[in-house]
């Protein structure tokens, strides 16, 4: 029982010397990342977009109602290289295809995102509340 006792106390006291030290550095080397914006921001780009939507298709060819996402591409030069529309419906095709016609139109270019100060592939995507021929932006 004595040779427990004296023991205890090594236990207690020598468990510093075999526990692992932890001196490693966290990571602050995070990536410069810069969105890519468009003249006037955002609520600016989604105004412009709906006014060529509502000038150049006819939206009671396409029946859209309830929320729809819009995911736009923006490559490194600031265009609008693709679009991808959510949730898939009748006529989907057709509707990408006008949509993109509709993007052409728009006045203002976009500002590539950055990354480390190169510019980059970025996704915009904006949300629209159709209904009886009126939108909101969400």
């Amino acid at each position: 029982m004595k040779k427990y006792l004296l023991l205890l106390p090594l236990l207690l006291f020598s468990g510093k010397g075999f526990s692992q030290s932890n001196n490693a550095q966290p990571q602050t080397a995070i990536a410069d990342y810069q969105k890519a914006e468009f003249p006037g921001g955002d609520e600016a780009f989604k105004q412009e977009f709906m006014n060529m939507v509502h000038a150049y298709i006819d939206m009671a060819l396409y029946a859209v109602q309830g929320k729809v996402t819009f995911i736009f591409n923006i490559d490194p030069k600031g265009k609008i290289s693709n679009i991808d529309i959510l949730p898939k419906f009748k006529n989907n095709e057709m509707f990408i295809d006008d949509i993109k016609y509709a993007a052409k139109k728009v006045k203002g270019k976009w500002k590539a995102a950055l990354q480390n100060g190169v510019p980059v592939d970025s996704k915009f995507v904006m949300k629209v509340n159709f209904s009886h021929n009126t939108y909101d932006h969400d």
